[in-house]
């Protein structure tokens, strides 16, 4: 029995030395409940709407300071025409623009009726139902505070408009999402195991002592899989068009463009990851925790961004795959050219060419 305590004694020392093995217990749980817990919800905040007010009367003035109020939504633009409802759509901020009829408060009382527009941005399905639903009640909610002083109600119609989804298939979301997913994940790891696969055979002092420069080195590992990234992105592309009905409705040279940049920016990553990492196996679980949920849950592929904390906001903003994300949304479904994209296009570049820079370096410190 004492043999028994002792042995188990010494398996406790060895796990509280094991560093990695304390991160796994201990860490990753923790990690995996806050993220879920934050992230995970269907509440509306900050909701980027814009407003098209053809009456600007006192009764609309005040249905749009209620939806301020509410906490739920915040004016990104007044617009003075239907022509702009598309293009401030294309910008990516606004999620949602109402629309005030001509006469909207004299119609109120006059006939005790009158109509109010919702379009909503549909390339997220849910996102988009959601707000229209909270728009709705938000509406709703004031025209019953002002039947309980008059003894004829008044009547709000609201009449609902989907973008870009008038049929609200949930495909639209998840196709450029799962793809953003799958490139990131299998282009990284691929990549990432490659070099930690040279080390356990031994054959990265070869490389090392080989005439060939860092960079020589790195392109050499990243070339054949950019070309099967490539290939495997056309595959979810014709997957999601003839199968799923998912629309091109923009630039095809433009989205293959784009998808090359991530993919080549998801290569430089794995690159980076299988420069630290050891082993195969350690290649692929810090490949898989650092993308895999990272992409699901803080890219805006399954849940909002402007639905998560502030502190939450910002590591959002540091996952290249939220920008890849918008950009083929907005190519395939909006029809968005490089204007509208330029900026989350820079950002990937800059992504890109910071992962390659890090991978050079620990290169040229491996040579030295």
């Amino acid at each position: 029995m004492k043999e028994l305590v002792n042995f188990i004694k010494k398996e406790f020392k060895h796990i509280l030395r094991d560093t990695r093995t304390l991160v796994i217990l201990f860490g990753i749980p923790i990690i995996q409940i806050l993220l879920f817990g934050y992230v995970i919800t269907t509440d509306i905040k900050d909701a980027g709407i814009a407003i098209l007010d053809l009456s600007k009367d006192q009764t609309t003035q005040d249905i749009t300071s209620k939806l301020i109020s509410s906490g739920y939504f915040v004016i990104h633009k007044n617009l003075n025409s239907y022509d702009e409802i598309e293009a401030v759509f294309k910008q990516g901020e606004v999620k949602e623009v109402i629309v005030f009829e001509e006469n909207f408060g004299k119609k109120l009382i006059a006939t005790n009726s009158a109509n109010v527009q919702l379009i909503a941005d549909a390339t997220d399905a849910n996102t988009a139902n959601i707000i229209v639903m909270y728009t709705s009640g938000v509406i709703l909610d004031y025209v019953n505070s002002l039947n309980k002083t008059i003894d004829a109600p008044f009547k709000v119609d609201i009449n609902e408009r989907m973008l870009y989804n008038e049929e609200l298939k949930s495909s639209f979301m998840f196709v450029p999402g799962i793809m953003a997913m799958i490139l990131m994940l299998i282009s990284a790891m691929m990549t990432s195991i490659s070099i930690a696969r040279e080390k356990e055979l031994g054959t990265m002092e070869i490389l090392l002592v080989s005439p060939l420069k860092p960079i020589q080195i790195i392109i050499g590992k990243v070339a054949p899989y950019l070309l099967l990234s490539l290939i495997n992105a056309i595959s979810i592309l014709l997957i999601g068009y003839f199968i799923f009905g998912v629309p091109i409705n923009g630039s095809l040279v433009l989205l293959m463009s784009e998808t090359m940049l991530f993919i080549l920016l998801a290569l430089s990553l794995g690159i980076l990851i299988s420069t630290v990492a050891k082993t195969q196996q350690f290649a692929m679980m810090a490949s898989m925790f650092a993308l895999m949920l990272p992409t699901m849950l803080l890219s805006g592929f399954v849940y909002p961004v402007e639905n998560m904390p502030v502190w939450l906001q910002v590591i959002c903003h540091l996952m290249p795959p939220k920008y890849f994300i918008t950009i083929v949304k907005g190519i395939m479904l909006k029809g968005t050219g490089l204007f509208f994209i330029w900026k989350e296009t820079l950002i990937l570049v800059v992504f890109t060419l910071f992962f390659i820079g890090m991978s050079v370096k620990k290169f040229k410190i491996r040579l030295e």
